[in-house]
């Protein structure tokens, strides 16, 4: 067994999206090679509807897969296929958009205005890339939920995980999306395929990433003398860890306990051209996609 290091830490940027949406960019318009074959990840989350009420309205996307996980608030969306639904606290929906489709998501706050969610992109192969979209939407309940002996919880969203299996299947990239909420001062380690690029996503209390026997504490951004400065510490808020080579990430929590997410994938290793919210392989493909979207023939007909 070996210990993934971790390769490197960084904290979620602010970032505006859709129409005016304040967000944080743990990743994304970057190297796609880095976590191939993921290529954004949103943490969108906030008290204030002021900053999150305009949503994203209608938008495109082709070759890629979108995953959205809501914690707290819920997601309104539609398409231009017609369907519609709501995404309730703990829900996912896992969208193909694949030939082209587009869509809406529109955020609301719970009874005390917070709304809390995350956005991942993955991307398609080739030969999937112009396969016809479908959502697969799945509800709270249905996420298996393991309760370990010392208190740690794994919620199961994709992929198999102690003996469970997420409801969300058929995903190209193949992938494992884990909720894990870990007691105070507990120490974890957790298995990961060794094909797969790893990545973590600290969102609630602290914790320590071990590398091969050496605690690695996340960062942390803390005002010192009226400047905000990042601090390597046990606390980990809104912090991303990219993971090396290895088949396990063990995880010591702080004092408050930890919860982060932590999502693997099996790489496609494929040319990528990419431009805003599509995906494909050659620049002449995405070219072509933008004709579409001017010409009005980007949506493509179900068979």
């Amino acid at each position: 067994m070996s210990i993934r290091p971790v390769k490197s830490t960084r904290l979620a940027r602010p970032t505006l999206e859709g129409a005016g949406v304040h967000l944080r960019r743990a990743f994304g318009f970057g190297d796609p090679e880095q976590f191939d074959p993921f290529l954004l990840f949103d943490d969108f989350r906030g008290d204030n509807p002021a900053e999150y009420m305009a949503g994203f309205p209608w938008h495109p996307h082709r070759g890629i897969e979108t995953i959205t996980y809501v914690l707290a608030g819920s997601v309104d969306h539609g398409d231009s296929l017609g369907n519609a639904g709501t995404l309730s606290a703990g829900d996912v929906q896992w969208m193909t958009a694949g030939s082209g489709i587009l869509h809406q998501e529109m955020p609301k706050g719970n009874a005390k205005g917070q709304m809390h969610g995350f956005q991942l992109w993955a991307n398609l192969p080739r030969d999937l890339k112009m396969t016809a979209p479908r959502y697969q939407d799945v509800k709270s309940n249905d996420i298996p939920e393991i309760i370990d002996d010392d208190g740690t919880v794994v919620r199961v969203i994709v992929g198999s995980f102690w003996g469970k299996t997420g409801p969300v299947d058929g995903i190209a990239a193949d992938p494992q999306y884990l909720d894990i909420s870990i007691p105070p001062l507990k120490r974890k380690t957790f298995r990961i395929d060794t094909r797969r690029h790893a990545f973590g996503y600290v969102f609630a209390g602290s914790g320590r990433f071990a590398d091969a026997g050496n605690a690695r504490g996340v960062l942390l951004e803390k005002e010192v003398a009226g400047q905000e400065v990042n601090i390597r510490d046990l606390s980990g808020n809104r912090t991303l860890l990219e993971f090396g080579a290895g088949d396990e990430v063990t995880v010591e929590a702080g004092p408050e306990g930890v919860r982060f997410l932590l999502i693997s994938g099996a790489p496609i290793q494929e040319p990528v051209a990419w431009h805003g919210p599509i995906v494909m392989n050659t620049e002449a493909e995405l070219k072509q996609a933008f004709s579409e979207l001017r010409n009005g023939t980007f949506i493509r007909p179900a068979h």
